[in-house]
């Protein structure tokens, strides 16, 4: 089993807020744009860190992550991109690669907008944490947990960290 503490959007953001949900974690996942680097050497310095580069993100990031990460956690495969779209409105850049070879979970952020959706064609769960940061167009800032267990995602919960 393990406590999954997914976050996107950071824009260079860390604070004591996000770091009291990154201590329940086992593991924290960053679906990119992460701004300054130093958020993700802060995260590490708690816990293990899987995470992608975003649009935003400098050389720094784009060195040290992938533009999409792809593994198992427990027995669920896992697809973590910044630019995904959503059910039915998949980037373009991934389209063909969703279709051929779905995960079980699908996340990414960019959007700023808080989604979780089951995609019935092909079942697969698509999340977007929404953004924590302070940058951007959103109003709250948000993040997501659950847990993996085995071949089960669970225990969703949506985090409220307030106005941004």
């Amino acid at each position: 089993m393990k406590k999954i503490l997914l976050l996107s959007d950071t824009h260079s953001h860390i604070d004591d807020i996000i770091l009291k949900y990154v201590e329940w974690s086992d593991e924290v996942w960053h679906a990119g744009d992460i701004g300054d680097i130093k958020v993700t050497d802060i995260l590490k310095k708690h816990k293990p860190l899987r995470a992608v580069y975003g649009n935003i993100d400098g050389v720094e990031a784009r060195n040290e992550f992938p533009l999409h990460n792809r593994f198992f956690c427990e027995k669920v495969d896992v697809w973590i991109t910044h630019i995904g779209g959503y059910p039915g409105k998949y980037n373009q850049n991934i389209r063909e690669e969703i279709k051929v070879n779905p995960p079980k979970l699908f996340i990414c952020g960019h959007s700023h907008i808080l989604k979780v959706q089951f995609d019935k064609t092909l079942n697969l769960l698509h999340m977007n944490p929404g953004a924590c940061g302070k940058s951007g167009f959103h109003q709250v800032r948000t993040m997501l947990r659950f847990v993996i267990d085995g071949d089960s995602i669970k225990d969703l919960e949506v985090i409220e960290l307030g106005k941004r």
